[in-house]
């Protein structure tokens, strides 16, 4: 059944970086005069800005799609100009992916050239897999061979991303060896091969979580310049961060308005902080921490699924007690371990902390 015509078409729930921000990218372009590597729609400086915020020669405002140090998304785009790859490195949660993303979108104008890495990965969607209805009419042919994502960036002379690269079967990550140092993919069954247009290059995220996992050889880890993405250095911008993807998603999701509730931001946050450090904000009391990582991703899903239990089954205002039970859910990952650090984190610190004997009972009712 077809969609008529005369009916608007389906709102996107996560549209792709190049289509959300398409008029601060198009903002930047027009008034950006700096020199660009061949086949980049921005000039490095103008990425630079797209991913850091700012004003557009015309005036419009850049969001800042990534909070923290300046010099490391330089570091980033410098060696996206260059013929190295750009592998990011971090905990999870640290927008590893959000950032590779946006690169992308900023750079070729196309963040969908994308390989998920997982366990199951096969060497095809790396490479190139066949048509196997045309190859059996018509033998081996460019017309049967079905290009993988990288295959697609090489020919176009565009950028394509890896997620979750040391999830990928060794033997399988070790087919970039050729594409990162050749910049060609041979075709042994047609005798040929694809050779990268300038402008190609590659961007992969890894956990530094997953060593051990299936650790890059050193032979591919030399095609790799490294960049590490630390979680936010202050409370001010892990606030700044989960304030801002917070509203986002809430203007994504089309969630009912909710006043915005600092105070609950906040007090997610410092939970956070202070559960992923051992350590309170007064450096006076140290603490078990649990087995999660507890990063910003994670107190975003917590305040937006909050948000919503406010819209929909509260008063309309984020009170802790909408917090209390995401909160619980992102803490306790280990059913054995976490519940014993959470209620001594409760006891020691929550409980006599002024202000927040809401919360508290909140969580103990919960918890309980």
């Amino acid at each position: 059944m077809t969609t008529p015509l005369s009916e608007p078409a389906p709102a996107v729930l996560r549209p792709h970086a190049e289509d959300a921000y398409a008029r601060e990218l198009d903002a930047l372009a027009k008034g950006d005069t700096l020199a660009r590597p061949p086949r980049w729609n921005l000039s490095p400086q103008a990425v630079t800005t797209y991913l850091l915020g700012g004003r557009a020669a015309d005036g419009t405002e850049i969001t800042p799609k990534y909070i923290g140090p300046r010099r490391l998304i330089e570091v980033a785009v410098a060696t996206l100009a260059t013929d190295r790859a750009l592998l990011l490195l971090g905990v999870p949660g640290t927008a590893k992916s959000w950032v590779s993303e946006h690169l992308a979108a900023a750079v070729s104008g196309d963040s969908t050239l994308l390989v998920q890495g997982t366990a199951g990965t096969s060497e095809e969607s790396m490479r190139y897999g066949w048509n196997y209805a045309q190859l059996l009419a018509h033998g081996p042919s460019r017309e049967a061979l079905t290009s993988s994502p990288l295959m697609t960036a090489m020919a176009a002379g565009k950028v394509a991303r890896i997620e979750e690269l040391t999830r990928i079967p060794a033997d399988v990550q070790d087919t970039l060896i050729t594409i990162l140092s050749e910049k060609t993919l041979p075709i042994p069954e047609l005798g040929d091969e694809v050779q990268a247009v300038k402008g190609f290059t590659v961007i992969a995220t890894a956990n530094d979580r997953d060593r051990g996992v299936n650790d890059l050889s050193s032979a591919l880890r030399r095609r790799f310049n490294t960049v590490v993405l630390p979680l936010p250095a202050s409370a001010e911008d892990e606030v700044r961060i989960v304030s801002r993807r917070v509203e986002e998603l809430g203007r994504t999701l089309e969630l009912p308005d909710v006043p915005a509730a600092q105070q609950e931001i906040r007090r997610v946050v410092t939970v956070f902080r202070e559960l992923r450090s051992g350590l309170t904000e007064d450096g006076r009391t140290k603490l078990k921490s649990p087995s999660g990582t507890l990063s910003p991703a994670e107190a975003i899903s917590v305040l937006t699924g909050g948000i919503a239990l406010a819209a929909h089954f509260g008063d309309g205002t984020l009170r802790p007690h909408d917090v209390a039970a995401g909160i619980l859910g992102a803490v306790v990952k280990d059913p054995s371990a976490d519940p014993v650090v959470w209620r001594e984190y409760l006891e020691t610190v929550v409980r006599s902390r002024d202000g927040w004997s809401g919360f508290y009972e909140a969580c103990r009712e919960l918890s309980a």
